[in-house]
């Protein structure tokens, strides 16, 4: 006869299970539970061993059914016609605390089902809505997770582009730029930890990293979550910096580089270090990877969050200074001009990186499905959209690469510019100074004079 419950369906009401308790502390850990699972299916295999080589000093009786391992339950050999009955299995008691009984038939065709269903004995409710609410779960975030896939795949790509672009051109290496170089790396190493961790957690058939290559799974995690706080510390710069501009007329750019550079890149890993000893003494469960303890979790979901309520009250006062700049009577032409620009940047960069964060930041477990929405599926492109914003839509990018097209040109024809030279000499040289000269000052002072 088959077996009760193959191994897929015990990991899958295992992991149902472990997802239908969200109050912190009441779930055994996970682990321990395989852990006892697997002790139990040990110590039965060993124990139909013996019975069936002699070794316990009984015969087996025959005609009958033989011992049997049903990947729950541990039922020995019986005659025909009886009923066995055994306990429910260890890791059954520590969801619920609840003893019970379940049985099984010797019958001529061998062990009959059993009765009543684990489940229903044990005292664990997994009925058929919750299955098919557990299954329609399940869909959404397979293709939640083919929609994140697809996003970082394409910002990925899209910023390491747009980082060689940054990288390649000397003329728009300022501040500005050094700043906005800075975040794509912060996007570009968020996107490939997403890839990394999918790897290492759903790399085994069970979906469990309790045993198999746990410090490495954990130091993966660990990545993971600088990676995470990173690109969040590289968002609030944008944010600090462009309010910087705003507000002090004044200041030292390589100072201010330097600060922001320690800051993007050093706060995160003091939080994370962090995270990871208090997870280490205090919640040492698995792969880290489920946040089970509130108060551990807030080691990083708390600064995350206040970053977030930084950059939007930085985006509500720099939206107030600049509409209090535009409505003074005493601005000139130019400078309004200016800060429509600078009006207009900011509404393209601020909310990408504030409003729907701080639409989710303090929300209940309620809306769960819908921030996974905003922060993996809408999150995923965010990268492609910065990249495309301030690189390739850039008009100093753009002009930059289009004087590298036209000198590649010329290279590729090199007898028009001779025969221009030999009839026009004087009027070449004078263009040609002028070509090469004189737009490298303005756009260097262009690179340090820009906000965005």
């Amino acid at each position: 006869m088959r077996s009760c419950l193959q191994p897929p369906s015990l990991r899958l009401l295992l992991l149902l299970l472990a997802g239908g308790v969200h109050t912190v502390g009441a779930l055994p850990r996970l682990c321990d539970m395989l852990r006892i699972l697997r002790e139990d299916r040990d110590q039965c295999l060993q124990g139909l061993a013996k019975q069936r080589t002699g070794d316990l000093g009984r015969e087996q009786p025959a005609p009958g059914c033989a011992g049997l391992w049903d990947n729950v339950s541990c039922w020995p050999s019986s005659a025909l016609g009886q009923t066995v009955e055994v306990e429910c299995p260890r890791f059954f008691w520590m969801l619920t605390g609840r003893n019970g009984s379940m049985f099984r038939n010797c019958t001529q065709g061998g062990w009959s089902e059993t009765f009543p269903r684990p489940d229903l004995a044990c005292g664990v409710n997994v009925n058929e809505s919750t299955n098919k609410a557990n299954e329609k779960r399940h869909k959404y975030l397979l293709k939640l997770k083919v929609i994140y896939t697809v996003g970082y795949s394409s910002s990925l790509v899209m910023l390491l582009v747009a980082l060689s672009i940054l990288c390649a051109f000397r003329r728009l290496h300022c501040t500005r730029n050094y700043i906005h170089m800075h975040l794509f790396v912060s996007f570009i190493l968020r996107a490939l930890s997403i890839f990394i961790k999918d790897a290492v957690l759903f790399s085994s058939d069970d979906g469990f990293q309790c045993d198999t290559h746990r410090v490495g799974c954990k130091l993966v995690m660990v990545f993971f979550q600088y990676c995470i706080m990173a690109n969040y510390a590289w968002l609030l710069v944008e944010g600090l910096y462009l309010h910087t501009l705003l507000v002090i007329s004044f200041f030292s750019e390589r100072k201010c580089l330097q600060g922001c550079v320690a800051f993007g890149w050093g706060s995160p890993a003091i939080f994370v270090a962090s995270w990871a000893m208090t997870r280490h003494f205090v919640e040492d469960v698995g792969c880290w990877d489920i946040n089970a303890n509130a108060s551990v979790w807030w080691v990083i979901r708390g600064p995350v969050s206040l970053s977030i309520l930084i950059n939007f009250i930085l985006f509500i006062n720099i939206l107030r200074i600049l509409m209090r700049k535009l409505r003074t009577q005493e601005t000139r032409g130019n400078e309004a001009n200016h800060y429509k620009r600078l009006t207009k940047s900011t509404l393209l960069l601020i909310p990408l990186f504030g409003v729907h964060y701080i639409v989710f930041a303090f929300s209940s477990e309620d809306a769960i499905e819908i921030q996974l929405f905003f922060e993996l599926a809408l999150g995923s492109f965010q990268g492609l959209v910065v990249a495309v914003l301030y690189c390739f839509l850039n008009g100093e990018v753009q002009l930059e690469v289009q004087k590298k097209w036209r000198q590649w040109h010329l290279h590729e024809l090199p007898l028009r510019p001779v025969a221009l030279s030999s009839s026009f000499s004087n009027g070449t040289s004078g263009l040609t100074h002028g070509t090469t000269v004189g737009p490298s000052e303005p756009g260097r002072g262009t690179c340090r004079a820009s906000v965005i």
